[in-house]
C-alpha cells in the first residue's frame, strides 16, 4: 500500500449551545474545522477532523514526504516529519500540521487492519470513563441547569465548569452543576477551568474558597501554561489536584512539568503531535506514576486512545453528536464512552454535509479563543461587562437533541 496524496477541505458549522470561556465570555455559536484524507493506491482513505488553519502544511509534508510511502509504518513517517520540522522547531501550526496527518495514519493503519483504532492500539476492554465539559460561560443560570441535567440524563457522574471572572458567580454555577449531576451519584466529580486566567496567587485564593464549599476534584490550566514554578506553588497550597498540559504540542514542552511536579494530572490529546507523540507523553507520564486525562477531540474519538493507556484516568466529552459533515461510532453509554468497531477511527465523512459546509477560511469567531486572552488575565478581576452579558444573551442556536432523541 503506497500514499498517493491528500485533499483537505475548511468548513464551519453551527453549534448547539453557546460556548465561551473566562477569555471570551460573550460567547460563540459557530465552529470549524478541516477535514483532511490521505488517500492510497489499494482505496483507503485516512481521515481525520483538525484546525483550519494547516492546510499549506499538511500539503507540503504529504507531497514532500510521504507519497510513495507505506501508511501502515506511523511512527517512522512521524519522525520523518518530525525530523523535516526540526530546525524550526514543531510546535505551533508545524504541530497541527503533523498531529492531524498522523492521526490519519493511525486510521489508515487500523483500516489496513480491518479492526478499530482502539484493537490496533493494543486496548482490550473498549470502554472509558468520561466526564460532561460544558464550555459554558456564556450560558445564564437556567441554560447551565439544562444542559447538565442533559448529560446527567446519559448517565455522566462528572463535569467540568469554566471560572475565573467572578467568584461568587463561579460559586453559585459550580453549585448548578453540583445539583444536576447528583441525579446519578451523591459525589460528583467536580472539575474547573480557569484557562490560564489567574496568577498563582491568585488561583490559591480562589481555589481554597471554591473547597470551602466543594469537593472539587482538579483545578485546570490554573496560571500560565509555561510557568512550572508557579504550577507547582498551586498544587502544593491546594487540596484539590492540579490538572496541566492541553496547550501544549510535544513531549519536551511537558519536561519541566515532570521534573519540578508540577501537576497531579496530565492532559493528553492527539494535539500533541499526533497520536504518536501523546502516547510518548501518556508513557512519560506514567514513568512518574501521574495519571492522564484525555481532551475533547472529534467524535469523541480519543476513547480509542484511552483504551491502551494503563494510567488514564476520565476523558472530557464537550459534545455527544459531532459536528454535521461526519458521523462517530463511538457513543455514549451510563457516562461511559464505548468505541465501536468499525476499522480505524470511526469517523466518516459525509461528503455532501461537507461540501455544503465548506468555506474558504474560517473567520475569528468560529475559532475555540476568538479575542485571545483576556484583558486583566493575572492581574486583576474584571468581571464580564454589560456588553459581554448582552451578546451572550442575544446568541441563537439549535439546541442540541434531548437524551431520548439520542
Amino acid at each position: 500500500m503506497k500514499i498517493t496524496g491528500v485533499r483537505t477541505t475548511v468548513y464551519q458549522c453551527d453549534l448547539t449551545r453557546k460556548k465561551g470561556d473566562a477569555n471570551s465570555p460573550g460567547g460563540r455559536v459557530a465552529a470549524g474545522g478541516m477535514a483532511v484524507e490521505i488517500t492510497t493506491d489499494e482505496g483507503l482513505t485516512g481521515v481525520h477532523i483538525g484546525g483550519g488553519g494547516a492546510a499549506p502544511q499538511i500539503n507540503s509534508l504529504v507531497n514532500d514526504l510521504l507519497i510513495g510511502e507505506d501508511p501502515r509504518g506511523v511512527q517512522g513517517l512521524w519522525l520523518k516529519m518530525v525530523g523535516r520540522a526540526f530546525k524550526g522547531g514543531h510546535d505551533g501550526i508545524m504541530n497541527d500540521a503533523i498531529s492531524v496527518i498522523d492521526v490519519a495514519l493511525w486510521d489508515l493503519k487500523a483500516k489496513a487492519n480491518e479492526e478499530p483504532l482502539w484493537k490496533t492500539l493494543g486496548g482490550s476492554q473498549p470502554r472509558v470513563l468520561a466526564y460532561a465539559s460544558g464550555i459554558e460561560m456564556p450560558l445564564n443560570d437556567e441554560e447551565l441547569a439544562d444542559w447538565y441535567g442533559s448529560m446527567a440524563n446519559l448517565g455522566f457522574k462528572g463535569g467540568k465548569l469554566k471560572v475565573g471572572l467572578d467568584q461568587d458567580s463561579d460559586l453559585k454555577r459550580i453549585g448548578i452543576m453540583n445539583d444536576a449531576l447528583k441525579k446519578n451519584t451523591n459525589r460528583p466529580m467536580l472539575l474547573i477551568d480557569a484557562n490560564e486566567y489567574w496568577s498563582p496567587k491568585q488561583a490559591i485564593r480562589h481555589v481554597r474558597e471554591f473547597e470551602d464549599s466543594f469537593d472539587i476534584t482538579w483545578i485546570e490550566e490554573p496560571a500560565r501554561r509555561w510557568d512550572y514554578l508557579g504550577l507547582r506553588r498551586i498544587k502544593d497550597s491546594v487540596r484539590s489536584a492540579v490538572c496541566i498540559g492541553e496547550n501544549l504540542d510535544t513531549l519536551g514542552d511537558f519536561l519541566p512539568y515532570f521534573h519540578h511536579g508540577s501537576g497531579d494530572v496530565i492532559q493528553v490529546g492527539a494535539g500533541m503531535t499526533g497520536l504518536t507523540g501523546a502516547l510518548q507523553i501518556a508513557d512519560a507520564a506514567y514513568g512518574f506514576e501521574l495519571p492522564v486525562t484525555l481532551g475533547g477531540s472529534p467524535g469523541n474519538f480519543h476513547a480509542h486512545i484511552a483504551t491502551a493507556l494503563p494510567n488514564h484516568m476520565v476523558m472530557e466529552v464537550t459534545d455527544v453528536v459531532p459536528d454535521p459533515v461526519f458521523t462517530s461510532d463511538v457513543r455514549v453509554e451510563d457516562g461511559w464512552m464505548i468505541p465501536g468497531d468499525k476499522p480505524g477511527t470511526g469517523i466518516a465523512l459525509d461528503h455532501a454535509a461537507l461540501e455544503a459546509h465548506a468555506v474558504d477560511s474560517l473567520p475569528r469567531t468560529s475559532q475555540s479563543s476568538p479575542l485571545g486572552r483576556r484583558p486583566g488575565a493575572g492581574l486583576y478581576a474584571m468581571p464580564p461587562s454589560e456588553d459581554e452579558k448582552t451578546r451572550a444573551a442575544s446568541l441563537k442556536y439549535a439546541p442540541a437533541p434531548s437524551a431520548e432523541e439520542l
